[in-house]
């Protein structure tokens, strides 16, 4: 009986370990995959094993490499397929195929999907319903998150949760509605939904960022009233805010504090300074804080470039502008055309043109990224 019993758990134990073996193949194939057209056909015959749909990862991935080649047809038709299997009666599955149109921007097939999960004898509860309110909110779609979240509870019978209110607030930052944001907050208090750490960065990221500095700092007040703790995306929250309304004396004072607290900055961090000291015009403090970056773990990213690369161009050191650019090409961050396109126009305003010509030729090579960068002829000067 022990070694029918052994037997038997040996096979099982066996078996799990193929499967495990053979999903990892197949994810590790579909990642290495480049033609997206075969992508396609591998993931719907993938679909076909219990396991794989399972592992929301994977549909992720694909979704997004889809999405940002702009193949919305596939990505469709890779969604669409899962309706062949049982899987799709089961809301969780249902919510996460809801979730990977909304992150397509594909809001529209997101509702449709929501719309026919009572076909499928599917229920719809809060969790089919924030992740459709997540859909329209990553599809820009603000106003329809309002409108869905003030009617689709009454309507579904179900009681909104902490996610629904924290993308409901964010829906209504992003529409400018400042004001009723704030007041969510009361809301859930009464509806006895706690807010969480989510709420407070979501609120105060929204108001710090454009501009509403005063009520960024009344809510920052209420944190520990709250008993929220801070982390390190509340304190770049604020530091952002800081450096909106130029106070950057304030916000190195907060930065400092910050670190004492223990709280390790990050890139957020460095940004917010050096978008603050750019905003001063502070040209010598704003390279200050770029540097300051060299000494940490972390290195300038997309966002930082963005702020610095035009503020130099403005200050006129082009020296320093064109080591950044060696710099961009070497790490491969993928800035933006139209930012080398500003480095490109003011090297020829100010004759340097064997320096614009060699950015452009560079971004025309480079085998990351191909920029088409412009080097107008009437912009020459004569003896080119």
């Amino acid at each position: 009986m022990y070694r029918i019993l052994h037997r038997s758990m040996c096979t099982v134990a066996v078996e799990i370990a193929e499967s495990t073996t053979s999903i990892k193949s197949i994810s590790q194939d579909l990642y290495k995959e480049q033609n997206l057209k075969t992508l396609v056909d591998k993931f719907k015959k993938a679909s076909d094993i219990d396991r794989f749909r399972t592992k929301a990862g994977i549909y992720e991935d694909t979704v997004r490499r889809l999405a940002r080649a702009k193949r919305f047809r596939w990505v469709r038709d890779i969604i669409e397929h899962q309706k062949n299997y049982t899987d799709i009666a089961n809301e969780g599955f249902s919510a996460r195929l809801i979730t990977l149109y909304g992150k397509s921007k594909m809001d529209r097939h997101a509702q449709k999907l929501f719309d026919e999960m009572p076909q499928r004898n599917c229920n719809r509860s809060v969790l089919s319903l924030n992740a459709l309110l997540a859909a329209y909110l990553h599809s820009k779609k603000y106003d329809v998150v309002e409108k869905l979240f003030r009617d689709l509870p009454v309507q579904l019978s179900v009681k909104p949760d902490l996610v629904s209110y924290n993308t409901f607030i964010k829906a209504l930052l992003e529409m400018g509605s400042f004001d009723s944001a704030v007041a969510v907050v009361e809301e859930m208090e009464k509806e006895g939904v706690k807010t969480d750490l989510i709420t407070f960065n979501t609120l105060l990221d929204g108001l710090y960022s454009k501009g509403r500095f005063e009520d960024g700092e009344k809510l920052w007040g209420k944190l520990g009233e709250k008993n929220v703790v801070p982390n390190i995306r509340t304190y770049n929250a604020r530091l952002l805010g800081l450096a909106m309304v130029k106070k950057t004396g304030e916000a190195v004072e907060f930065y400092e504090e910050m670190v004492k607290k223990g709280v390790k900055p990050d890139i957020f961090s460095f940004n917010a300074l050096i978008k603050g000291f750019a905003n001063e015009g502070n040209l010598d403090e704003a390279k200050k804080w770029f540097g300051e970056i060299g000494k940490s773990e972390y290195d300038p990213d997309k966002a930082t470039y963005s702020i610095i690369v035009p503020f130099l161009c403005e200050k006129g050191d082009l020296k320093m502008v064109l080591e950044i650019v060696k710099e961009i090409f070497y790490t491969h961050c993928r800035v933006e055309a139209s930012l080398l396109q500003v480095v490109v126009d003011k090297l020829l305003s100010e004759s340097m043109v064997s320096e614009a010509k060699e950015i452009v030729e560079r971004g025309k090579t480079n085998n990351y990224c191909r920029y088409k960068l412009n080097l107008p002829a009437d912009e020459l000067p004569a003896d080119e």
